[in-house]
């Protein structure tokens, strides 16, 4: 299979991974199934399950009423090799704002829960935080999978496999690394092939790529990388708003950093840009982090 082919099969199933099935039970609550993707890990990978849960909610209302923020919990790790159950509660539906609650299941019982607001576009007040000056441009830097020599096979196969292009600004974390430990990093991403033009499809697939990387200006903060012995990494919640419009089939920069560590926990902060300087949305994320003593 040549590189173009297998970059367009890894969207195709990112995108039959956001097909949604709407089933015919019926409850006070809006059901939809979905799959999952494999992963090396046994574990769904976070971004999956908020996407997902995202793109149930939103068919619950008028495309033109698109969501403009996101605060979830994941409650227990999902297992990837099953399908997810997702309940959508039609909570409110107003003149201008609407409000949903969708919690996804494995087994009877919820692996995460999210509440998102939406709202119709109106006019008001703009500003934004400008994107950061003297970030190199994607193509001076190196795919992720091209930076990771040294690490096993099935590691590298995952980020070969993934739907996203991704490309740190400073060396990825999955090896040990020189760099200077700052609680801060830039990284490019897009997805691998187009995208249709739902815009709904793009929120959802923006979410999908938010849960990939923010932790790590957390890790950079303390010298640590992904492949370190011993690391235990959950995510606990996520947060999100989006600003404006983007395709995640274009060049996104995601700019992060991580205010504040303690007590096993770890905040982390982000801003995803256009490559033009739009301020697309923004991130925080919590994480449970536990670092072999000694390391």
């Amino acid at each position: 299979m040549s590189a173009e082919s297998h970059a367009v099969r890894t969207v195709e199933q990112l995108l039959e991974v956001l097909d949604l099935d709407s089933t015919q039970a019926r409850t006070t609550e809006d059901i939809f199934t979905g799959a999952s993707h494999p992963m090396p890990t046994g574990r769904i990978y976070g971004g999956q399950v908020l996407a997902q849960s995202l793109i149930a909610a939103e068919r619950t209302l008028p495309e033109d009423r698109p969501v403009h923020s996101m605060h979830g919990y994941f409650l227990r790790p999902g297992d990837s090799a099953q399908g997810i159950t997702i309940a959508v509660d039609r909570i409110h539906d107003g003149r201008s704002f609407s409000t949903r609650r969708s919690q996804a299941y494995q087994n009877g019982v919820p692996i995460f829960s999210m509440i998102a607001s939406f709202q119709d576009e109106d006019p008001g007040v703009e500003h934004a935080e400008p994107l950061p000056e003297g970030i190199p441009d994607p193509e001076a830097l190196a795919p992720d999978e091209a930076t990771v020599e040294g690490l096993p096979g099935g590691t590298v196969r995952m980020l070969t496999d993934r739907a996203a292009d991704i490309r740190h600004v400073d060396h990825p974390l999955y090896l040990p690394s020189g760099d200077e430990r700052a609680p801060r990093q830039a990284v490019w991403m897009r997805m691998r092939a187009p995208l249709p033009d739902d815009p709904r499809l793009h929120r959802a697939a923006l979410a999908y790529l938010s849960d990939m990387t923010i932790q790590e200006s957390i890790l950079r903060a303390h010298g640590v990388y992904w492949a370190l012995p011993g690391l235990k990494v959950a995510s606990l919640d996520h947060a999100m708003w989006w600003h404006r419009p983007a395709r995640v089939d274009e060049w996104l920069l995601y700019v992060q950093e991580s205010p504040n560590a303690r007590g096993g926990r770890g905040l982390a902060t982000g801003r995803i840009y256009t490559r033009d300087g739009a301020l697309v949305a923004s991130v925080a994320q919590e994480i449970m982090i536990r670092v072999p003593e000694g390391a």
